[in-house]
């Protein structure tokens, strides 16, 4: 197999160093992750509340299947059936690896449940895994977890700060066990990202600056033989030669593909989300801030997206009482709330336009919605499953019960819109997470026939392309 990169010894295994990034929920599975293992790289299973599959059947469950009474014994359900979700998941990529590469489980470590997740998932399965990536928050207890089941872990990071921040904390205690450390790139990766409050994000800083700086600390901490996987971005090889590859100061590097693995045969998404990829352009692919977990995320300007940046646009300050600032009464249910004038003539309008339910923020403000939409936000809010540690859309709280905040409606179930995506539903009307490099796929030869006709490969075409750097 023509190769530009050289193959890695990890864990006393020779590898490509490519490595599927793992996608939940249920945007990866055994089957996506076993056919990369099965070609040499490290496939990543997606540990985040995928669907159990055994004897060849499959236990879906969306939102309303959990049906204890409280959101805290909701939780504990959804942890449970992640569990065997993964570990039948991992089963089915063992078996398709065919002994070959390596097979990892990516873990959020702002679930809800996340230690109680990993425990199950490794005293179950963790023989079958050679080991966990995590990232999603600061993972301080990775190491502890995973070296107890003798396997490797894989911290994400955004910056060298954090992985030193990590290292001192914690890491150092457990550095045989430390396999590689996933540099994300905070400004191109899909999904959640990790920028910083110290960082724009619309003004992107090189990846390559940050990616040295990284290395110099972990040389300086006696990890000169510690991979980076550089991850988000990466596209062709070819574009990563000059700079990263022929770079010996960066040594040794392995790159990371969340992306592109999306649009092959074994990929488990919808026929309608692999077609939109084919489809989309640059700017449709934007960071926002609605995610319930808080953090930045890349996805794709659709209806839902536009939906919810109407929400805040139609958003207001408001006072309980009248002063020369909040000044003009507004009839809110059975009382008054103040406004300025300007933005009373605003929501006046919003109203003659269907937007009459207005909804409290946890910041002092109101928001106009519909009624209908009104009744879906709040409907969303009962049924919380519990699926994050703090979620501020429906204010729940794994360690208390709540945050002590309003919910916000400025915000989204993303259990629900991920599963609902993930399992066929509208790739317009749901959250639809992308990397910046998705547009991509429309541009590359690599998906098209001879007539010109779209094409998707097997994992097996791509991996051996992404090998030949072209």
């Amino acid at each position: 197999m023509m190769s530009i990169i050289d193959k890695l010894i990890i864990k006393g295994k020779e590898i490509f160093p490519l490595v599927e990034g793992g996608k939940g929920i249920s945007a990866t599975n055994g089957e996506s992750s076993g056919a990369w293992a099965a070609c040499g790289g490290i496939g990543t299973i997606s540990a985040v509340y995928g669907d159990v599959k055994e004897d060849n059947l499959v236990q879906i469950k969306g939102i309303d299947d959990f049906d204890a009474p409280t959101r805290a014994e909701r939780s504990k359900q959804l942890a449970e059936h992640s569990i065997n979700a993964t570990v039948s998941q991992i089963k089915i990529a063992k078996e398709r690896s065919n002994g070959n590469g390596m097979l990892n489980i990516n873990v959020l470590w702002e679930l809800a449940k996340t230690k109680e997740m990993m425990h199950g998932i490794l005293e179950k399965a963790g023989h079958l895994l050679d080991g966990v990536t995590c990232g999603a928050g600061i993972p301080y207890q990775l190491g502890e977890i995973v070296s107890k089941y003798g396997l490797l872990y894989y911290p994400i990071v955004s910056s060298a700060l954090v992985f030193k921040i990590l290292w001192m904390r914690a890491y150092s205690k457990y550095k045989d066990a430390l396999g590689a450390v996933v540099y994300e790139d905070p400004w191109v990766s899909g999904g959640h990202l990790g920028i910083s409050n110290r960082e724009n994000p619309d003004k992107r800083e090189s990846s390559l600056d940050r990616v040295t700086a990284l290395r110099k600390v972990m040389n300086n901490l006696g990890l000169h033989s510690i991979p980076i996987i550089v991850a988000g971005g990466v596209w062709h090889l070819n574009d990563m030669k000059k700079d990263w590859i022929d770079n010996a100061e960066l040594q040794p590097l392995m790159f990371q593909f969340g992306t592109r693995p999306l649009l092959t045969q074994e990929s488990p998404i919808s026929d309608e989300w692999k077609m939109k990829l084919f489809d989309l352009k640059e700017e449709e692919i934007i960071i926002n801030k609605f995610s319930p977990t808080g953090f930045y995320s890349s996805a794709v300007q659709n209806s839902f997206m536009r939906e919810l940046q109407g929400i805040s646009e139609r958003q207001v300050a408001y006072s309980r009482e009248q002063d020369d600032n909040f000044s003009e009464a507004y009839k809110y249910g059975r009382r008054n709330i103040y406004l300025n004038k300007d933005d009373l003539a605003n929501v006046l309008k919003w109203n003659k336009e269907g937007y009459v339910k207005g909804l409290y923020t946890p910041d002092h403000t109101v928001v106009f919605v519909t009624e209908d939409k009104a009744k879906q936000i709040v409907q969303d809010q009962i049924n919380c499953v519990g699926c994050l540690s703090n979620c501020k859309f429906s204010n729940w709280s794994n360690k208390d019960g709540d945050t002590g905040l309003k919910p916000d409606p400025r915000s989204f179930c993303i259990y629900k819109t991920l599963h609902n995506i993930s399992h066929g539903q509208s790739t317009d009307n749901n959250l639809m997470f992308s990397g910046a490099s998705a547009y991509k796929f429309g541009q590359d030869p690599f998906y098209k026939t001879a007539d010109g006709k779209k094409c998707i490969p097997t994992v097996k075409e791509l991996f051996e392309r992404i090998l030949t750097g072209s």
